[in-house]
């Protein structure tokens, strides 16, 4: 088996697996692509992207263009001759002249999902949010269509029943390392195979707006389940706490289960802390809704029986919709 020359790009945390296995491989990683520094924290100053900081730390050749296109980038990529390109989470297009730069003429990226399911930018928590019970890491060339491009290899994983996005985004990167490793050494081996998709299975998974994030009561306690899951650790489910005489108070759920309901439901909101084995229950269009991890106004995620030592609820309190943000507040309804 022949050793390549590959350059990698990537910008994430969810890329770096990759990129590690990569380095103790193997091949020779010649060169990194990731996003120029940017802000990031509360105070936003500028920082290396997690790429970018393995980059600088094993003193690799690193381009941060603001286009992977533009003429000085390319230059760079063709003096660092590559044999093959690999995408993980890179977040920019990348144009024909790049995508055709390498020697074997194209670049491999892994994807998120069960292509051609879930195309686009949010795989993980739309698959969480759509009840899916399986997901994975699918080996594909990269094309100018997105997601599109024909598949070498999947690498399939179930999905907890109780895992959030960033859990699985975590355990899905490690695959994606795997998955990659594997295909090199067929490229390496003149083994590798390719196989199109097919365009009319294909589904969008759109990225997580705010209005993602808001709970409606009246669905069923398991979809909400998912949906709490698909928006976690951030920003987490939210709801709205309302009280006689009081300001509504917005709520996160950040991790949950659900109950059957074993008797008439109270309307959808109703709180109910008579049941031994959860400290509260809400009623929902259907079951009940257990949470597990709840946070107030500028507090931290705390396990459900923490949060209620530390956060009174009135008894003839109820949960209601959070009002949806507006396009005006930086969201999609």
């Amino acid at each position: 088996m022949r050793t390549l020359r590959i350059v990698f790009l990537g910008t994430p945390d969810i890329a770096v697996p990759t990129l590690e296995a990569l380095l103790a491989g193997p091949h020779d990683v010649v060169g990194i692509v990731s996003q120029p520094d940017r802000g990031r924290g509360r105070g936003r100053k500028r920082s290396p992207s997690p790429v970018s900081e393995v980059a600088l730390r094993e003193d690799l050749p690193l381009l941060r263009p603001e286009k992977v296109g533009d003429p000085e980038t390319v230059a760079a990529l063709e003096a660092l001759r590559p044999d093959v390109g690999v995408v993980v989470a890179f977040g920019q297009f990348i144009p024909k002249q790049v995508r055709e730069l390498p020697s074997e003429g194209y670049l491999i990226n892994a994807h998120a999902s069960l292509l051609p399911k879930y195309r686009g930018a949010a795989p993980i928590a739309r698959a969480i949010l759509d009840g899916e019970t399986e997901t994975g890491i699918s080996v594909m060339r990269v094309e100018k269509e997105m997601d599109a491009g024909a598949v070498a290899l999947v690498a399939k994983t179930p999905i907890g029943e109780e895992e959030n996005a960033a859990e699985l985004t975590e355990r899905l990167g490690r695959i994606a390392a795997e998955a990659i490793a594997l295909a090199l050494d067929r490229i390496a081996a003149g083994e590798i195979e390719w196989t199109e998709q097919d365009a009319s299975r294909a589904t969008l998974a759109a990225k997580i707006e705010k209005h993602d994030a808001v709970l409606d009561l009246r669905d069923p306690a398991r979809a909400l389940v998912a949906r709490i899951h698909a928006v976690s650790p951030k920003p987490g489910g939210a709801v709205s706490l309302e009280s006689p005489g009081a300001e509504p108070v917005v709520l996160k759920i950040s991790r949950a289960t659900w109950q059957a309901a074993e008797s008439a439901l109270p309307a959808p909101g109703t709180l109910d802390t008579s049941d031994a084995d959860a400290p509260l229950r809400i009623a929902t269009g259907e079951g009940w809704l257990v949470p597990r991890v709840m946070q107030r106004p500028g507090g931290k995620p705390l396990p459900i029986a923490d949060f209620l030592r530390g956060f009174e609820i009135p008894a003839e309190a109820r949960l209601a919709i959070v009002p949806r943000p507006t396009d005006d507040q930086g969201a999609t309804s």
